[in-house]
């Protein structure tokens, strides 16, 4: 297809722009041919007519697709142009944040001027081993694809850093010497990647200065070679500088400094080791101020030196070296405060006494006087005289600086050779990998000599890398065998020409420097007559005569000639130099050494090094003329030379190029220049690649993926089995001209702009489609939808059309019911209103007539009652004034009483609602309450005193009235008898008047008392009403109080609960964290082990010397096995013959290093554990203690514990006697002794044997006598009760008793401190009771004498007793001794019982200690069965040694012994018996050659392990500790050397973790501890170990089984490793549903599957042959979870790992595939039961990464249901994911810069880790949870095909 033809409607273009360089616009119109005007909308909104070129008629270049945009390989891009690649390079960096980019064999790298978290040891880790293609672009990819190619081809490597001065070379390059470090390692213990990297500072801070464009500018070039050896770890290096920049250091422009050290110097000056340089500030010295910007920000100088001087001592250069350095150094800069005056035009002096001059005299060690005197003057020398001629100031001036310039110079090449001899290795280098930091392209405003040179070296530079890239194009066509025209590049080899050739620049200056008076003017004549007109790329400026330009590979560039002769010369005065080789500083003259003659490369020195190329500073001494022509040497020869000699390591090596860009000069952060980036591409190469690549075929697919992605271009007719043949057919279809690509073996090239036309045509057929797809779906739901409304506007109509009938019958029938209602409604009415007006009338009558009778019966009543008011009133006004009088009195009384309650009121609410008060009120509320509620009792009462009070008074005055009553009736019939008594009457009256008067006082004390009554009445319910509402209130604030408290307490229990937990969760957390660092220093161990093991192997090879004996392997086991001994007599002497039987071979020594590291680390480990269980002891004890908080604790009488204790002590010395005296009764009988009387069949050794029989006997029936005693003990105190009536001991026994269960001794001791005066009488008294007692016990000790006499009389006559009869004797004297006891005690105290009470309770007391001092004493038994077992074998040999001398006839004169005839079981009892001499033939047979995949398949799951412990077992029935021992270690070593040789088969690994656990699991499940036992059945608590407690051969045993878990782990990544990233990331399992992009040159692997490849399928099949082999092996279900729970987070961590550093991989349709294939693996989960295992959750992590792929990411509530939803991924990781979403097909949308900042700034306050990957290799720390065996030991039979016939089931 024409390219014109691509120019229609919509099409988008790249056209210039003065300030954007390039800028985006839109077609229109189609273009037609001839048209001179193009239509474009710009982006900014506004409408263009671009005019074509007239002559050239080129068309503007087409944008690529957006899909396109973006790519990690710039030769991805179908349109390959400046404009496209500027922004690809501009999106990446700007919305993508990423700074490296492929541009075919080229890293691109944009200084991000920020620190970025892309270069930690993960980041390495993810990119080591991987192919440069398929990851993202990093300096990490180009220095492995180096790494890589070096070890594959064999061919040593060159990595290129080039670019501007603060374009990040010198970070690159670091950062690749870093990778190699890091991923290689060193070959021996020196550290030489340390060193390598150590030497970074040094040369920054000697060769590295601040400029106006870059603070940490390097001013050299430097080439360093990192030497490896055949199996390419780092063994040295080399560096080789370029063209220091001299004049820095005794010029700096406006805004720069002078090189780093000088800065670092002056800011260390006021160390005590610096004062003898006589340093000051920066400013005080011309050399460092002349800049004025002596202070970079961020950069502490003082703390740089530190770091400096940190280099050089790791480098090797002594105190003394640095010294010298830092004194020249300071010398120099004193020497540029040396000032000159002048005498006149000719000649100047120094003044006398110069300061500067004599300190730098000083500090070099030479003459004042002969430094002063030929820094002023010259010496001439002719052929026959020498002259002496002073010179002018300024000459002066120029030479100090030439001086100050050269010594600089010789002390960096110093430290330089000393840096190289530093990382100089003795071994022979096989390989090697240079980096290159040379400076990029230069053009300033005045150009001079050095960006002459570094120009220059930038050509040679981009012809060897034209040449380079137009080789590997070529060498691709040539593969791929299609036809290819010369490809026409821009070759520089004329430029290069015109420096370098005869009579060229480099060569007419040096020409024009040897001549006398030769000047820079002359020199440019020379050039104007040479080159001008001649050379098409030499030009000469229009206005100056003094500059020249030359026409670049990337610009034109005009220099000045000013100052190129001198600068060429660098004249440096003989004699200065003499002098300076005159000092008497000796490092001095060590500068100035003769120089060697430069070497090439290719003919190198025997170490590897290449000397380096110096500036001859006088001529050396030897012949006149050999002297002269070394001393023509200029700078521009040498640094020809130089280059010459880089080029041709360059050459002979493979080259690697990282351009570095500057995106802007302001240094802002991720901030994109175009204008600056344009110049850097064009400079650097970038843009020529593209032209060479643009030139042939730069879009190239392989078949199969040109089928997959444009499957959708082909009919169902031209898909053929052959996928090369149908794309040939499809390719003609679609473009006619054939020109426009090529069919290769295995890809297809295309013309620029070819694969955008397909993606045009894939984007139309596939809009096409939806389109179509929309259409149908649309007409299917707007059919749907059409017949949907019709059903239901049927429905409608239906029920409106029944509405509206039944509506109309309704109003008929109302309308009807209607005039019915109206009838006797209105019938109703008028009947009604008739009624109502007459009720009316006849009420009016009634009512009126009413009115007027009551009026007049009103006004007859009011006249009377006037008269009565009248006097009433009169009444009472007067009781009205006498009540208010009172009430007044009684009101002021209120006020003040309220008043005083007020304040008192006042007072208890302020305290009630103080803290104190609640917390006083909550204490005392309750009974506070109760003396409120008995106060208003009492009152309660007095009230009722008082109202019984006011009944009787009530009750008196109504008898008074009745009397008065009766009186008055009385006189009443007296007034009638005086009526009739007329006589009579005045008496009469005069009585009546004077009981009228008794009677109103009478009446008025009524009143008084009613009124009294009535007012006490109301002062009553007043204070009872008081008193409810203070009892309502003080009820209110007690149920707030309790509310109070109640909220409180629970706030308080959640509080507790929520500490609880959490401190729970955070001690879980640290137990696994520490089970984790545990099990990681086992691994580091084990790991250790292996390489002093390989060492060793190592060590026996090299000294070809066989050793003898066996070879065995250290153990953890072995290497601490002191740890593991019994600490007994016997044991020790046991293991002295042991030791002396080993082989006396040399046995290489432990690394007690590592073993005392380990031992501290478990020692700190057990302090950290006792401290939190001394923490969690100590909560508990808090809560013991709250609980009871309000409990009497009991006191301790610490006489009668005293007492006890002596007693104890008493008996533990007697204890001890008894055994000194046992073993003194041994030692002589093994002394005295002779062969004859310790012989088999003598008295003496039938008597030993028997009392050591009979002891154990007697050892076994004490045992039986205190078990029968403890429960008797146990019986007869639950049977005593407490009595206040107790003797003192009864009260001891309770107190202790009660100590013991409260766990409060403490307070008790207290307690006894308090009450210690109290005591001291007591403790007197009790003093002569012990006194007595003491004697009770000598008597009862000469009882006990004499009694052990008589028991011994006995045990001889039980000795001549058979066997049977002899044990019943036993018990009967046992039985006669204690009843005899018993019945003593009785009879002595049958009088007193409280004695005998405080008897048996003392017995009881001694009973307890007695049986605490035998289970301490159990050891002494262990230890005399074990000297039994000695004395046994002993005797055992001296019976073999003396049966030979027995005669027969000896033999029969012999008394016959009795024979014990064993006993005949009926079963076996689960052990299997082994001689000793067959041990190593077990562990041969059982682990050594036992291989899974053979016999081992058909064996019962854990029958190694059965084996193993049933021969413990019956060496622990012989009590044999030798043989367990042996047999463990062993078992353990064997088990070790078996992972060692097949420690990578998962099938080995796997069996003997399950038998290792599962021996482990006997070890426990037969220990005979309560905790294990219990989940036995009683048969296999019957086999459990009786002798030996080997718990600490479980720890080792449980140690072994952690590393061979870490072991299995390691294999299994290994295995699962390859397939993760192609199953899960790369293969499509849901096909179709994302197509394959172009990649561009650095083609990634294929999403297609292959046969090859690994896909999803391959990966569960891996996980299903895991799980059947761990099922097979009989591994323990918790264990295969924990295993497939690491086998999941293995998968995870490396698929988003590579997800995380792929670009191509974030897209949506690959979110949906790997949910897809997370989903499958969780049914894998199911189907295995596993879903509880924890696996799923490690998957977390990724599941969300493809939600995030998924969701939508525009509005604000998509950001924050991205923040919620991602929790388990951190910040870095979501930003890393959002920013590398690409879309794949153009439906997709990009992500928003603004987007992703919505998410930053949601995310800020998130705490999480900065780390941007997961780590893959973590282990979660491993438990073996105890899983006992249902199995009997005694049914277990051992097959023929083991070979282990030689043991014996028991």
């Amino acid at each position: 297809m024409a390219a014109s033809q691509l120019y229609t409607k919509f099409a988008r273009v790249w056209i210039p722009d003065p300030e954007e360089v390039w800028k985006s616009a839109e077609l229109l119109k189609d273009y037609k041919p001839g048209d001179k005007v193009l239509l474009l909308h710009l982006e900014e909104g506004k409408d263009l007519e671009y005019r074509l070129d007239p002559k050239t008629k080129e068309l503007p270049h087409l944008r690529n697709p957006d899909i396109l945009v973006g790519e990690n390989d710039l030769t991805a891009l179908s349109y390959l142009h400046e404009p496209a690649v500027l922004h690809n390079l501009r999106v990446r960096f700007i919305d993508s944040k990423l700074i490296y980019t492929y541009c075919g064999i080229v890293l691109v790298a944009i200084n991000p001027y920020e620190q970025l978290p892309i270069y930690g040891e993960d980041i390495i880790n993810a990119y080591s081993g991987q192919n440069m293609g398929d990851m993202d672009p990093h300096i990490f990819a180009v220095a492995e694809e180096a790494y890589k190619q070096m070890a594959r081809d064999e061919r040593n490597q060159s990595i290129i850093v080039s670019g501007e001065s603060g374009a990040g070379k010198t970070v690159s390059a670091k950062y690749a010497m870093r990778y190699f470090a890091t991923v290689s390692g060193s070959a021996s213990e020196a550290n030489v990647e340390e060193k390598v990297l150590a030497s970074n500072p040094i040369m920054e801070s000697i060769g590295n200065a601040k400029t106006t464009r870059n603070d940490n500018s390097s001013r050299f070039g430097k080439y360093i070679e990192i030497g490896f050896d055949k199996r390419y770890r780092i063994i040295g290096a080399n560096m080789r500088t370029y063209l220091l920049e001299k004049s820095r250091v005794v010029f700096q422009a406006e805004e720069e400094r002078n090189y780093h050290i000088f800065y670092q110097l002056c800011a260390s000056a006021k160390l005590p080791e610096f004062k003898m340089l006589r340093l000051g500030n920066a400013d005080h010295f011309h050399y460092t101020k002349q800049g004025g910007s002596p202070v970079i920000e961020g950069i502490d100088d003082a703390k740089e030196m530190a770091h400096t001087r940190q280099a050089c001592t790791l480098l090797g250069i002594s105190e003394n070296y640095q010294m010298g350095i830092f004194r020249i150094l300071a010398g120099i800069l004193h020497l540029g405060n040396v000032g000159f005056t002048s005498r006149d035009s000719d000649s100047c002096t120094i003044p006398p006494k110069h300061e500067p001059l004599s300190i730098f005299c000083d500090l070099m060690g030479v003459d004042y006087e002969e430094m002063c005197h030929w820094l002023c003057h010259r010496k001439l020398a002719t052929a026959t005289e020498t002259y002496i001629k002073p010179i002018s100031k300024l000459q002066a001036t120029n030479a100090r600086d030439a001086l100050a310039k050269h010594i600089y110079a010789k002390l960096f090449n110093w430290i330089v050779d000393h840096v190289n001899q530093a990382l100089h290795s003795a071994v022979k280098q096989h390989s090697f990998i240079g980096v290159l930091d040379i400076y990029g392209f230069e053009t300033f405003e005045i150009n001079s000599f050095e960006q002459f040179c570094i120009n220059y070296a930038n050509e040679k530079l981009q012809q060897q890398f034209n040449l380079h890239v137009f080789k590997l194009e070529q060498e691709e066509y040539m593969k791929e065998q299609i036809p290819w025209t010369l490809i026409d590049f821009y070759d520089n080899q004329p430029c290069i020409n015109l420096i370098e050739s005869k009579l060229g620049i480099l060569d007419l200056l040096d020409e024009e420097c040897k001549m006398p008076k030769g000047t820079d003017d002359t020199w440019a004549q020379k050039l104007y007559n040479t080159h001008l007109n001649k050379c098409a790329l030499f030009e000469k400026p229009r206005l100056s005569n003094k500059a020249f330009i030359i026409q670049h590979f990337a610009d034109k560039v005009e220099y000045q000639c000013e100052g190129f002769l001198e600068k060429n010369k660098d004249t440096v005065y003989e004699e200065q130099i003499k002098v300076l080789k005159s000092s008497k500083f000796k490092m001095l003259p060590e500068l100035f050494q003769d120089d060697e003659k430069a070497i090439s490369p290719t003919s190198a020195t025997s170490s590897g090094r290449t000397p380096l190329t110096r500036i001859p500073a006088k001529p050396t001494k030897g012949r006149p003329g050999q002297t002269a022509k070394e001393h023509k040497k200029t700078v521009g020869h040498q640094f020809r030379n130089s280059l010459h000699l880089l080029m041709e390591t360059l050459n002979a090596t493979t080259p690697h190029y990282v351009r570095c860009i500057k995106p802007n000069d302001f240094k802002f952060p991720f901030t994109f220049d175009e204008k600056r980036a344009v110049q850097q591409l064009r400079a650097c190469g970038v843009l020529e690649t593209i032209r060479i690549s643009a030139a042939g075929f730069p879009s190239r697919w392989t078949y199969q993926e040109f089928f997959s992605r444009y499957r959708v271009l082909m009919k169902q007719k031209d898909v053929l089995s052959d996928r090369k043949q149908t794309c040939k057919n499809v390719l003609e279809n679609l473009i006619p001209d054939k020109d426009k690509y090529q069919f290769g073996k295995t890809k297809i090239f295309f013309r620029a702009g070819q694969v955008a036309y397909l993606e045009k045509l894939r984007a139309d057929k596939l809009r096409a489609a939806c389109i179509r797809i929309q259409k149908t779906i649309r007409g299917w739901l707007q059919r749907k939808k059409y017949l949907r409304m019709r059903k239901a506007a049927i429905t409608v109509q239906r029920y409106v059309r029944g509405y509206q009938a039944r509506c109309y019958a309704k109003f008929l029938r109302r309308t009807k019911a209607a005039t019915i209602i109206q009838k006797y409604w209105r019938m109703y009415v008028v009947h009604r209103k008739y009624k109502s007006k007459r009720a009316a009338t006849i009420v009016l009558q009634s009512y009126l007539r009413g009115y007027l009778a009551r009026n007049r019966y009103r006004k007859i009543l009011r006249d009377h009652k006037a008269v009565i008011i009248q006097k009433w009133v009169r009444g009472w006004l007067a009781r009205t004034y006498y009540k208010r009088s009172l009430h007044a009195i009684i009101y002021l009384q209120c006020c003040l009483r309220r008043m005083i309650a007020k304040r008192e009121l006042k007072k208890l609410k302020i305290e009630a609602r103080s803290v104190e008060r609640y917390k006083k009120l909550h204490i005392g509320m309750e009974n506070k309450i109760m003396q409120l509620q008995r106060k208003v009792d009492e009152q309660n009462k007095d009230y009722k005193c008082l109202m019984e009070k006011l009944t009787h008074l009530e009750g008196i005055y109504n008898s008074e009235t009745e009397k008065l009553r009766s009186d008055l009736e009385r006189l009443q019939l007296s007034e009638e008898e005086a009526r009739i008594a007329t006589g009579r009457v005045l008496s009469l009256q005069e009585e009546v008047a004077k009981l009228r008067k008794d009677l109103e006082q009478t009446r008025s004390e009524k009143k008084s008392i009613e009124e009294r009554a009535d007012r006490y009445k109301q002062e009553t319910e007043q204070v009872v009403s008081t008193l409810k509402e203070e009892n309502t209130l003080l009820k209110q604030e007690k149920e707030a109080l309790n509310h109070l408290m109640v909220e409180q307490a629970k706030e308080m229990t959640e509080t507790m609960e929520k500490k609880l937990v959490e401190e729970t969760k955070q001690l879980e957390l640290d137990l696994n964290d520490e089970r984790l660092r545990y099990q990681n220093l086992l691994n580091e161990f084990s790991r250790l082990e292996e390489r002093y093991d390989d060492l060793k192997e190592e060590m026996t090879l090299m000294l070809n010397v066989p050793k003898p004996g066996h070879k065995r392997t250290d153990s953890t086991h072995s290497s601490n096995e002191s740890e593991y001994t019994f600490s007994t007599e016997i044991a020790e002497t046991e293991d002295i013959p042991l030791r002396t039987e080993e082989p006396s071979e040399k046995k290489v020594p432990l690394d007690m290093s590592l073993f005392l590291k380990l031992q501290k680390r478990v020692t700190e480990l057990e302090q950290e554990k006792q401290v939190m269980q001394d923490e969690l002891d100590r909560k508990e004890e808090q809560v013991l203690r709250s609980k009871a908080k309000e409990e009497e604790r009991p006191q301790i009488r610490g006489a009668e514990l005293e007492y006890e204790s002596l007693k104890r002590q008493e008996l533990e010395s007697e204890n001890k006697k008894l055994k000194n005296e046992l073993n003194e009764l041994r030692k002589a009988l093994s002394e005295k002794s002779a062969p004859e009387v310790t012989a088999p069949g003598a008295p003496a050794y039938r008597v030993l044997m028997e009392q050591l029989t009979s002891v154990s006997e007697e050892l076994d029936v004490r045992k039986e006598e205190v078990l029968i005693l403890r429960s008797q003990l146990v019986s007869q105190k639950e049977a005593i009760q407490p009595k206040n009536t107790m003797t003192d001991a009864t009260v001891l026994l309770e107190d202790v008793q009660k100590m013991k269960d409260k766990g409060e001794i403490a307070q008790a001791y207290i307690g006894l401190k308090e009450t210690n005066r109290l005591l001291e009488s007591q403790l007197q008294s009790q003093k002569r009771s012990h006194e007595n007692e003491a004697e009770a016990l000598r008597g009862e000790i000469q009882n006990l004498k004499e009694e052990n006499n008589r028991q011994q009389q006995l045990l001889a006559q039980n000795l001549q007793l058979p066997p049977e009869a002899r044990i019943e004797a036993s018990l009967q004297h046992e039985i006669t001794r204690l009843t005899n006891e018993n019945l003593y005690f009785e009879e002595l105290y049958a009088d007193d019982p409280k004695k005998y009470q405080s008897y048996r309770i003392s017995l009881y007391k001694r009973m307890i200690d007695l049986m605490e001092q035998l289970e301490k004493q159990d050891k002494t038994v262990r230890k005399l069965k074990k000297q039994l077992k000695v004395f046994a074998k002993k005797i055992g040999e001296l019976e073999v040694g003396q049966m030979e001398n027995i005669s027969p006839g000896q033999i029969i004169d012999e008394p016959i012994r009795p024979v014990n005839i064993p006993r005949k079981e009926k079963d076996f009892q689960g052990m299997l018996e082994y001689k000793k001499e067959d041990e190593q033939k077990l562990v041969k047979n059982l682990i050594l050659e036992l291989k899974p995949r053979g016999v081992a398949v058909n064996l019962i799951p854990g029958l190694p392990a059965y084996i193993l412990f049933m021969c413990v077992r019956h060496a622990d029935y012989l009590n044999d500790d030798q043989k367990v021992r042996s047999l463990l270690t062993s078992t353990i070593n064997s088990i070790k050397k078996v992972l060692k040789k097949r420690g990578d088969d998962f099938e080995t690994v796997s069996f003997w973790l399950s038998n290792t656990c599962r021996f482990l699991h006997c070890l426990k499940q037969y220990s005979g501890e309560e905790g294990f036992m219990k989940h036995n059945t009683s048969r296999q608590n019957e086999h459990c170990l009786t002798n030996f407690d080997l718990a600490e051969y479980r720890q080792v045993l449980s140690d072994l089984a952690i590393q061979i878990y870490q072991q299995l782990v390691r294999v299994l990544e290994n295995i699962l490793q390859p397939m993760i990233v192609s199953g899960m990331l790369e293969h499509e399992t849901i096909q179709g549903v994302s197509g394959v992009k172009p990649t561009g040159l650095r083609k990634r692997t294929s999403s297609i599957a292959d046969e090859g490849t690994y896909t999803l399928d391959s990966i569960l099949r891996q996980l299903s042959s895991f799980h059947s082999v761990m099922c097979q092996h009989g591994m323990d279900p918790e264990l295969i979870k924990q295993v497939a729970k690491q086998m999941f987070y293995i998968v995870g961590a490396i698929t988003l790992n590579n997800l995380l550093l792929r670009k191509d991989m974030c897209s949506w349709s690959k979110g949906m595939q790997i949910r897809y294939n997370v989903s499958q693996l969780e049914e894998w989960l199911r189907d295995k039961n596993l879903m509880n295992s924890g696996a799923k959750e490690t998957l977390e992590p990724l599941i969300q990464a493809a939600q995030l792929l998924q969701v939508k990411k525009k509005t604000d509530d998509d950001a924050e249901a991205i923040c919620s939803m991602c929790n388990a991924l951190t910040t870095a990781q979501i930003v890393k994911v959002l920013n590398l979403y690409t879309p794949v097909n153009e439906f997709e949308e990009r992500v928003s810069v603004s987007f992703i900042r919505t998410i930053q700034m949601r995310l800020r306050d998130r705490k999480d880790s900065p780390q941007l990957l997961m780590d893959a290799k973590h282990i979660f720390p491993v438990t073996f949870p105890f899983n006992p065996s249902s199995l009997a030991l005694e049914t277990i039979q051992i097959p023929a095909s083991l070979g282990l016939g030689f043991i014996a089931r028991v």
